[in-house]
């Protein structure tokens, strides 16, 4: 029976493993890296658990997913005594369990001992790991685990894909990670992969970082949609074609080795996987051990979620139940993989077609969902981004996501039960009771374009266009230096210093009386029916999805903070460009109701042509 090495036993230097080591080895003890000699020092005696998120294995998922029969851990070892165990965890494990029957006692030796273990796997088994317990300094080196197999290896050819716009220092520095790590590794990897960087602002210096597998394509500022779509094609036109294409954001960190795994993976997946999407999570770039999604799901009301909730990855049973979890019903209708890091086989785009060409928001979800693939998930397959509210723009979540979300569910038909005229009605009436009235034209804006049908926004160079219109007219945010002035220029804000608010004060709110509830439902806080101008001021935060409803209500003005990013903005009450803005919506809808089924007809008509190859071909100027 054939056999394969699946995954490195990893422990890396750099500031996230020493700042989250738990994510690699468990400890009452340092584990030390040297340098020179390119190993790693169990310092001291104590036990040393290696049960973790990037080294367990997830033998749950591969006998799901694999032909995998049997589990071997190689250790290389030199030092004092040290008893090597494995362990497990099952479906209510809270801390790794011993598995008494694969325990191996290794002799004191200067020299390096290596150790092949057959590892146990039964039914109730979700991870397995080994802990090593040292009476004095154990070095460790090539540590690893081979799995067995039935059949053929399949034959992948896997492309990495990655679309930047003038972030150099995260994208060179994946760039370095790739070609030491993957492109010059000596494994089996590196004669079966390309990389391709989409850049999209022709910042980068192509000749210093292109090879033979790495190459920079220069490209119109065509967005995420059409940056990946240029990586999809590119894997198309190579020789041999790509099997698989990794879609992966630019500013993200990444571990090699979840590349490496998933390559792995793919050689071996059974016949009812091989047209799955491979999902890896993001984890919180400020906090490294924060999960935030792996799989995301289209909800009813029309907004994008996660399927999990958040998890700690340093915590065993988050490990479990992170590999366990099985979505809802209500899920399973409106999956999708985010292209932070999602491996796509170029079987299934010759079959659904390519990416609608949005810019930026909703491309990922809407492949997802059309494509309609089953999704494979796994501890260790991962990239750092940053979180969302730390990178809120309006621009993004205003204009992007209003059109582009209907956009999809016209032309592809994925998320029929979501209700995205609710959300815009939603979104537009929060915007206004908060006073974000620029924020909330952009919402029209987004479902004046949509209502233009296919034609507008397929045109070469508008999705650039528009996205950057958005930017122009979204509420603009200025340094707190510059808000401070223009509180001071203000006798209703003066004497409100930016420096002595807190966070607290930011994400506060009041209680409200149900009757105070009530008149502020049908007064949009006081802009119709009983107008009043207000009085006094309350400070909250960007966001646009919160509400805090009792610190705003009976406001005249409002200071709306991204403390992140030290930024933010004074917002005035408005009555008449409410008013403006209100019989400006209701005159949409009225379009909206005349003519939508003739819309939808022409947005489902054009969708041959907006996701082939010819399209987008002509779209990239590749002709």
């Amino acid at each position: 029976m054939p056999t394969m090495k699946f995954a490195n036993i990893i422990l890396e230097a750099n500031q996230r493993s020493v700042s989250y080591p738990d994510l690699y080895c468990r400890s009452d003890q340092p584990v030390i890296y040297d340098d020179h000699e390119g190993e790693w020092a169990m310092y001291r005696a104590g036990l040393y658990d290696f049960n973790t998120y990037f080294n367990s294995l997830s033998v749950m998922k591969l006998r799901r997913y694999t032909r995998s029969t049997g589990y071997t851990l190689h250790l290389e070892l030199r030092g004092a005594d040290c008893t090597v165990m494995q362990t497990m965890g099952d479906a209510f494990a809270v801390h790794p369990v011993p598995v008494k029957e694969v325990e191996f006692h290794v002799e004191a030796s200067d020299t390096w001992q290596d150790l092949d273990i057959p590892l146990k796997v039964t039914d109730d088994m979700v991870l397995i790991g080994f802990s090593i317990e040292t009476q004095g300094q154990v070095y460790i080196r090539n540590g690893y685990y081979a799995l067995d197999y039935e059949g053929d290896e399949r034959s992948v050819e896997l492309a990495l894909a990655t679309t930047t716009f003038k972030k150099e220092s995260y994208i060179t520095h994946n760039i370095g990670l790739v070609r030491k790590k993957i492109v010059e590794s000596g494994e089996d990897i590196a004669d079966h992969f390309h990389m391709y960087v989409i850049d999209n602002g022709r910042t980068l210096d192509a000749p210093a970082l292109t090879s033979e597998r790495i190459r920079i394509i220069p490209n119109d500022n065509v967005g995420g949609a059409g940056g990946f779509t240029r990586g999809m094609l590119a894997a198309m036109d190579q020789k041999p074609r790509a099997t698989n294409i990794l879609l992966m954001d630019d500013d993200v960190d990444v571990s090699p080795e979840s590349i490496k795994r998933t390559y792995n993976l793919l050689r071996i997946l059974k016949p009812g996987y091989e047209k799955a999407m491979i999902s890896g999570a993001m984890l919180n770039y400020e906090v490294g051990e924060d999960q935030w999604e792996d799989i995301g799901y289209m909800t009813p009301e029309g907004t994008f979620s996660p399927c999990k909730p958040g998890l700690r990855l340093v915590l065993f049973e988050d490990l479990i139940y992170n590999e366990l979890f099985k979505p809802t019903k209500v899920m399973k209708a409106n999956l999708y993989a985010a292209w932070w890091y999602c491996c796509i086989p170029l079987s299934v785009i010759d079959k659904n077609g390519l990416p609608l060409p949005f810019f930026v928001r909703s491309d990922d979800a809407e492949y997802g969902m059309r494509c309609k693939t089953p999704f494979i998930t796994m501890n260790g397959l991962c990239i750092w981004h940053m979180s969302f509210h730390e990178r809120y723009n309006a621009a993004v979540e205003r204009y992007q996501t209003t059109r582009n979300t209907m956009i999809a569910q016209a032309t592809t038909g994925v998320a029929q039960s979501s209700d995205f005229m609710r959300e815009l009605h939603n979104n537009i009436r929060l915007e206004l009771k908060k006073f974000g009235y620029q924020n909330a034209e952009l919402c029209l804006d987004a479902f004046e374009d949509f209502l233009k049908g296919p034609g507008f926004f397929s045109q070469v160079g508008k999705a650039e266009e528009t996205f950057l219109r958005a930017n122009r007219v979204k509420e603009q945010l200025v340094d707190f230096d510059q808000l401070q002035r223009q509180l001071d220029a203000d006798p209703e804000t003066k004497g409100l210093r930016l420096n002595q608010i807190d966070r607290q004060l930011i994400d506060g709110n009041k209680p409200r009386t149900t009757l105070e509830r009530l008149e502020d439902y049908v007064t949009d806080n006081g802009q119709r029916y009983l107008k009043t101008q207000g009085k006094g001021y309350a400070v909250i935060p960007l966001l646009g999805w919160v509400y805090p409803a009792g610190a705003i209500r009976g406001k005249n003005k409002l200071i709306v903070l991204d403390w992140y990013n030290r930024k933010g903005a004074v917002r005035v009450k408005d009555p008449e460009r409410y008013a403006r803005i209100k019989k400006r919506y209701a005159r949409d809808l009225r379009y909206y109701r005349a003519n939508i089924k003739r819309i939808s007809r022409d947005y489902a008509h054009d969708r041959a042509r907006l996701t082939s190859q010819g399209f987008w071909r002509k779209y990239l100027k590749m002709d």
